[in-house]
Order: structure tokens, then C-alpha cells, then sequence
């Protein structure tokens, strides 16, 4: 599971609007049916229009000033792996999240009561992906791209006479460009902006900064997790605790889709590897025979080289973990959710 919080912002300033927002997340749905859209959803309503949400948005401002973000967006992304374990069925994965959004509001730490009815959100489900720029696939491409551009433009020169030079020589050039570039999706290189293969299902999630009644706000991004201030002489709670969140989203989603969690994909692994690596590889390496198992085939498939890793926790030496450490910090990014600090 993979989760992100971010807040409401466009470039350098925020926009006094969450339209272009639910303008993007209409992206899916151009040229299709209406039975096969996917709609933006709330805790009891499957089927919210866009201009109803942006409206309900919009309206849920008061007192926030004009640079203040006026909502958070929230992605949920679960793996493939847990896709696969609901089908990859729209029904449940709206089940978890307002399963998830409890578990969002409970997070909060405030004089009055945070419910799940205290949270003003609209969410819409997103079934594809595509590969972007900044990702390690495309960059790692891009030089044989390049070069196989150029060898392109000199094909053009040569066929309209503007230099010399063998056209067949040339395209076979082309070809072994194209078979030694590092990463390929279906025999066919990867670039930005194509769509990435298998279940790539993911959930955005707009929440307003207010609550419900427009009265006080709640971020999910305060620096605290839970403290008190004196406000006009009397005590204030204040915060939101990111780790119980993460940490309840794994627990919600394994007891929602009946997943049984490896290791591996544990926010507590990726807090492990972070903060403290040698319990991180010494849990790795203490797992059950059966889970130890999975937890490198999923490090595997994330195209990392495994070397022979000793039996007993106590034998890994500095050589193994320095060996693993640059692969599984790759593949724990990949797989765990975000750390918010």
C-alpha cells in the first residue's frame, strides 16, 4: 500500500478553486459510456457528480485565508499483489477506503470529537497509470532514445540527398538500440507517457481543509502528531498522528480484503529501514522460512539481484547488508507507504 498526502497547491500559490483538480480526475472517463465511468463517491453516496463536489469544495472556505490551501488530496495506490487479492473489484476498494477514511478521522487529535461524519471528502477511482519522466525506466532510456532519434534524422538527410550515408546500415543501427535499451514493456521501450501493464488501480481522494459544518479545520499535514496549546487562555489539542493512520490503513485494508501482509510490505519495514536498518535486516532475515520466501520474491520482482543470505540473523555481515541496501531501500519505496516527514 502506498498512500500520499499533499496538500492543495498549484506552482507557487493556491488556486481558490478545486475545479482543475476535478477537471483532471475526469481524464479516464472522456469518450466513455456512462455505465462505464467511474464517479466520484463519499461515505454513503456511490454516484456524486463532478460539479456537485466541486461546489461542496468550494463552499467549505470559511475563514481561510487566501493563501491557505483550501483542500488535501489524498492517493491511495495498493499493490498489485493487493489488488489482486480483491480482484481488482472497484466494490471493495470503495469498501476499504471508507473503511480507511475512519480510520483518517480517528487520527486526529482535537478538543472535539473527529468522526468519519466530521470529514467532508469526495473520492473517485483511477484504473491506469502511465510512466513519467522523472521515473528511473525513462531516464534510464532516454540516452538510446536520444541516440535513436538522431539516427532517424539522419535517415531523412540521407533520403532527401543532404548527406551520405546507407539507410539499412542506419535502421539496423536503430534496431540494436532499441534491444539494448534497459527497460521494455511488451517487446516495446519504455516512455514517458505510456500506460504501465497490469492492475494499476489507485484512489484520489479530495478532502476539504473544514470540517462538515465549516467551522474548524483539520490538517493532515500539522507538524505535531498530538499536543497542547493555550488558545485564548484555554487548552487546545491539536494534531494529526501520520504513524497511526499508516499503520491503521494496513490493518483496515488486510482485515477488509482478508490479506495476509508480508514483511516486506509493512509500513513498520519501511520505518525500520529508514530509521534503524540493522533491525530492518535483521527482521528480514529472522522471518519464518515460508514468509522470508515472499518477502524476497517480492524484492525479486522489483528486479533486484538477491545474493545467498545466511540463515541465522546473527551471521549478516556489514558486505551483505551494504549489497542489499541500494536494491530493497528501491523496492521498500516502492511498495510501503509514504512517510510523511
Amino acid at each position: 500500500m502506498y498512500i500520499t498526502i499533499s496538500p492543495q497547491k498549484m506552482g507557487s500559490t493556491y488556486t481558490s478553486s478545486v475545479g482543475a483538480y476535478v477537471e483532471y480526475l475526469e481524464k479516464e472517463d472522456l469518450g466513455k459510456l456512462p455505465d462505464l465511468r467511474e464517479h466520484f463517491f463519499d461515505q454513503y453516496n456511490d454516484n456524486m457528480s463532478s460539479e456537485k463536489v466541486i461546489s461542496e469544495i468550494d463552499g467549505n472556505t470559511a475563514k481561510l485565508r487566501k493563501r491557505d490551501s483550501k483542500f488535501y488530496s489524498l492517493v491511495v495506490s495498493p499493490s498489485q499483489r493487493e489488488l489482486k487479492a480483491i480482484n481488482n473489484d472497484p466494490c471493495h476498494l470503495r469498501k476499504y477506503v471508507r473503511e480507511l477514511m475512519k480510520d483518517y478521522a480517528d487520527s486526529f487529535y482535537r478538543n472535539q470529537q473527529v468522526t468519519v461524519d466530521s470529514i467532508k471528502y469526495y473520492a473517485k477511482i483511477e484504473h491506469q497509470r502511465t510512466f513519467r519522466g522523472f521515473e528511473k525506466h525513462v531516464i534510464e532510456n532516454a540516452p538510446y532514445r536520444k541516440e535513436i532519434a538522431k539516427l532517424r534524422n539522419d535517415i531523412r538527410k540521407v533520403e532527401r540527398g543532404e548527406i551520405k550515408g546507407n539507410v539499412k546500415k542506419l535502421e539496423k543501427k536503430i534496431e540494436k538500440l532499441y534491444y539494448q535499451a534497459p527497460h521494455k514493456q511488451n517487446g516495446k521501450m519504455i516512455v514517458a507517457g505510456m500506460q504501465k501493464e497490469g492492475f494499476q488501480t489507485h484512489v484520489h481522494i479530495i478532502i476539504s481543509r473544514k470540517d462538515v459544518n465549516n467551522t474548524y479545520t483539520l490538517s493532515p499535514l500539522a507538524k505535531h502528531k498530538a499536543s497542547e496549546v493555550i488558545l485564548n487562555g484555554k487548552p487546545t489539542k491539536r494534531g494529526f498522528d501520520r504513524d497511526k493512520f499508516y499503520e491503521a490503513s494496513e490493518k483496515t485494508f488486510d482485515r477488509v480484503a482478508g490479506y495476509e501482509r508480508n514483511y516486506i510490505e509493512t509500513y513498520s519495514a519501511k520505518k525500520d529501514y529508514v530509521k534503524n536498518p540493522g533491525k530492518f535486516y535483521a527482521s528480514l532475515v529472522g522471518l519464518p522460512i515460508r514468509e522470508k520466501d515472499i518477502a524476497f520474491k517480492l524484492l525479486r520482482n522489483t528486479g533486484m539481484k538477491i545474493p545467498n543470505i545466511p540463515v541465522n540473523q546473527h551471521q549478516v555481515a556489514m558486505k551483505i547488508i551494504k549489497s542489499l541496501q541500494k536494491g530493497i531501500g528501491r523496492a521498500v519505496r516502492s511498495s510501503g507507504i509514504d512517510i510523511g516527514y
